[in-house]
């Protein structure tokens, strides 16, 4: 896909001396589609951060909107994709390079190869090296070894976004520089902390979502396994925010769907449409604030 297509409504821009925005998308699977929103809105109000941050399906919507695609590229492209099965389990299986390419020794082989599944499903917009984005990227992972989070700027932008997406048990961890890395929300679900320097107005958007099920019911175990996960990430949220908290925070509410319904794009896309009038309203009123607050 062309980074701009005449087809498409460009972005306005925004008056020069205006405060500058950040945004930091936050992981949560297929949930994270509601990402597009927000990129939407900030299209439409000419408003282009000066950085972006993202955990796994954020870092990949990030990347979207550094390269230059716009909310409605992103959204046309991700439907495009949804609607075509048969174009998905091509691409979720098609043959890699070599034995060696599809088979890691140490890691169990039933888990898909989650960066030859970037590679399959990645819009062409999106550059291979973090240097070619057109706004500075942040993209977090967790070093499983190193028992820390990494925070990839630099060099290789395909294998970063690959390491952060790798949700444990679904795909196979990431080798990268010597270390192993898996999802990059575990220790960061909304990486909101790495551009709070970085804009005058810093907007932070949780996808992660809660379980939702029958209370009388024991969940399935795959679903205990990825509630477990949403309960521990709420955690860290909620001690982050505690601490220090974005200026603006988004909840979509994407509680209903699980972190691998992509399959459910058209859904999801439509049930959270409201919070792309929810970002310009409160974006709107931070703007407003700052500027006076300037002229006082």
């Amino acid at each position: 896909m062309d980074k701009q297509s005449s087809d498409h409504k460009t972005p306005a821009k925004r008056a020069s001396g205006e405060p500058t925005v950040a945004v930091a998308f936050g992981g949560g699977g297929a949930r994270g589609l509601a990402h597009i929103h927000i990129i939407r809105a900030l299209d439409d109000m000419g408003i282009r951060p000066v950085a972006i941050s993202g955990a796994s399906i954020g870092g990949i919507m990030g990347a979207a909107m550094a390269s230059g695609m716009t909310g409605e590229e992103i959204r046309e492209y991700t439907l495009g994709l949804a609607g075509n099965r048969a174009d998905i389990v091509a691409r979720l299986f098609r043959r890699p390079a070599s034995v060696a390419a599809a088979v890691d020794r140490g890691f169990r082989i039933g888990q898909f190869d989650v960066q030859r599944i970037v590679r399959n499903f990645m819009p062409d917009a999106i550059p291979h090296e973090f240097s070619a984005l057109g706004i500075p990227l942040y993209v977090v992972a967790t070093d499983f070894y190193g028992h820390h989070e990494t925070v990839f700027s630099e060099g290789d932008l395909w294998s970063a976004l690959a390491a952060s997406a790798a949700i444990p048990v679904l795909f196979r961890p990431v080798r990268r520089d010597g270390r192993i890395f898996i999802d990059g929300g575990i220790f960061n679900p909304v990486p909101y902390d790495h551009i709070v320097d970085k804009a005058d107005i810093v907007l932070g958007i949780d996808v992660v979502g809660t379980p939702r099920g029958d209370s009388r019911r024991i969940p399935k175990p795959i679903d205990s396994l990825y509630g477990t996960s949403q309960l521990m990430m709420r955690s860290i949220l909620k001690l982050k925010l505690a601490m220090q908290p974005p200026d603006i925070f988004i909840q979509p509410p994407v509680s209903d769907f699980r972190v691998m319904d992509f399959l459910k794009a058209q859904q999801i896309i439509r049930m959270t449409e409201p919070v792309y009038d929810e970002v310009r309203r409160k974006l709107d009123r931070a703007i407003e604030e700052r500027i006076r607050g300037t002229a006082g």
